[in-house]
């Protein structure tokens, strides 16, 4: 069990405005992985992604804590992501500058054999083995929708002027709701979480053929990041890595 991560703000946007998380516990098969990609303006995004994810942290560490690991993963996973949008929804409110920010969440919850994966917006959640890898998130976003109801494919909606266009995120509203699945992650697979500036740029083979074939699993995220930049790098770029 390992994981490791790279944020950058690519090569055109002047703040990074995604933030990340990972967190291995061995000795006890625990892990916790977050990527947040803020919106809102130059200030506002950066304290979304960062207040989204220091909510969610404290929230699941509070509970692991006072259950002695023996937590609901549901319904651990729903109460922080509340806690998330209502420390984002809130200081929102009281900060003129900060008004109307919100954030996108993809995440992974692992304890044992047993592997909860999360998300809110358009940040994504890859499962990855030597010959497969699989979307596991569902966008919230227009162009999905789009895409589910049969009037684009999917070539039309990775070029289409919309596709950034999210149709839920943290502390836009007072209220929110997250997809949770469940993966069968074995011993060796790997989790990727990925903000869109990653998934825009670079197709679902390149980032399956980087993580199986491209070296050291302690050096891929790095590797992902090049490939961004040599394309340009319009937006954020943030990558989580997780092997079991």
């Amino acid at each position: 069990m390992n994981s490791w991560t790279i944020t950058s703000k690519g090569a055109v946007r002047q703040q990074n405005q995604d933030a990340c998380f990972a967190e291995c516990d061995p000795e006890r098969n625990m892990a916790l992985l977050l990527v947040c990609d803020g919106m809102g303006g130059a200030l506002a995004g950066n304290v979304a992604s960062n207040k989204a994810l220091e909510a969610f942290v404290e929230y699941l560490k509070r509970e692991d804590e006072n259950s002695n690991g023996r937590f609901n993963m549901v319904i651990t996973i729903e109460n922080a992501i509340t806690a998330a949008n209502e420390s984002v929804f809130n200081h929102s409110n009281t900060c003129p500058e900060c008004k109307g920010m919100g954030t996108t969440m993809v995440g992974a919850l692992i304890m044992d054999d047993r592997t909860a994966v999360f998300n809110v917006g358009d940040s994504r959640a890859y499962h990855i083995r030597p010959r497969s890898i699989k979307k596991i998130t569902v966008d919230h976003s227009i162009v999905e929708e789009l895409v589910l109801r049969g009037d684009i494919t999917r070539e039309q909606a990775a070029r289409h002027p919309g596709r950034n266009l999210i149709t839920r995120a943290i502390g836009t509203e007072a209220d929110v709701e997250c997809d949770i699945f469940f993966p069968n992650i074995r011993h060796g697979d790997y989790l990727l979480l990925c903000s869109d500036g990653l998934s825009n740029i670079v197709t679902e083979k390149e980032i399956m053929d980087e993580v199986i074939k491209g070296g050291a699993p302690d050096d891929c995220c790095r590797r992902l990041l090049d490939i961004a930049m040599q394309r340009g790098a319009p937006d954020n770029v943030t990558v989580v890595l997780f092997r079991k």
